[in-house]
């Protein structure tokens, strides 16, 4: 075999790309595509206008093939848009939601606080000596309290308010005669909101009517 006929065999003809690729990928490869559909479109209409030979089955296929990359081209820019949209909620759900585990932990700084202030004898309140003390107290928990709702934080107190199982729980229900049934009477621990989220509920006790059948019971299910 002579040096030329070796030559001959290394160098192999590259294999034809099918039509349409391109050595591109991703939203590169299909702009490209998009623009080799487009000249082509183009070239196909100015040989019309011209008169020129041209061959129906070409034009028809091509014709195809750019409706179908505009079809791919309007539902690639709408999912784009809903991944947008969708990145944009989840980054302000992380913003106002990050610090819920946090917030949940004080919660019970807080109800320290209202139980301290709830056991002082009223006597005491009166006294000289204790009195400071007490409003040191208070002042704490305005200002504790100041601190929850400039982040998002809210106090659920719902008395005389007709409970609802998605903020409150019920810890006992009682009979009172001129009280709606189902009408929240006491507070036994107050509930907090997260922004639009629930970070704990109101422990609530509620009405009952007085011989009401099964029916009208309050219902404390969510």
């Amino acid at each position: 075999m002579t040096t030329q006929d070796n030559q001959n065999q290394n160098e192999q003809p590259e294999p034809e790309k099918p039509s349409g690729f391109t050595d591109l990928t991703g939203p590169a490869a299909f702009k490209a595509q998009m623009k080799q559909q487009t000249a082509a479109e183009e070239q196909a209409a100015e040989a019309l206008e011209l008169g020129a030979p041209h061959n129906d089955e070409q034009i028809v296929q091509l014709e195809k093939a750019l409706a179908e990359a505009k079809d791919q081209l309007i539902r690639t820019v709408a999912d784009m848009e809903n991944l947008r949209k969708r990145a944009a909620r989840e980054r302000e759900d992380a913003s106002k939601f990050a610090v819920s585990g946090f917030a949940r932990d004080l919660l019970d700084v807080a109800d320290t606080f209202r139980r301290a202030l709830v056991s002082i004898p009223e006597e005491l309140r009166t006294d000289d000596k204790i009195l400071p003390l007490i409003q040191g107290i208070e002042a704490t928990e305005r200002v504790f309290l100041s601190c929850f709702e400039k982040n998002g934080i809210k106090k659920i107190e719902p008395l005389d308010e007709i409970f609802n199982p998605n903020f409150h729980e019920v810890m006992f229900e009682a009979p009172i005669p001129d009280k709606q049934n189902g009408t929240i009477i006491q507070i036994i621990e107050p509930g907090y909101m997260l922004h639009d989220r629930l970070l704990r509920p109101a422990r609530v006790g509620v009405a009952k009517t007085v011989g009401a059948s099964d029916a009208h019971n309050v219902d404390t299910q969510a």
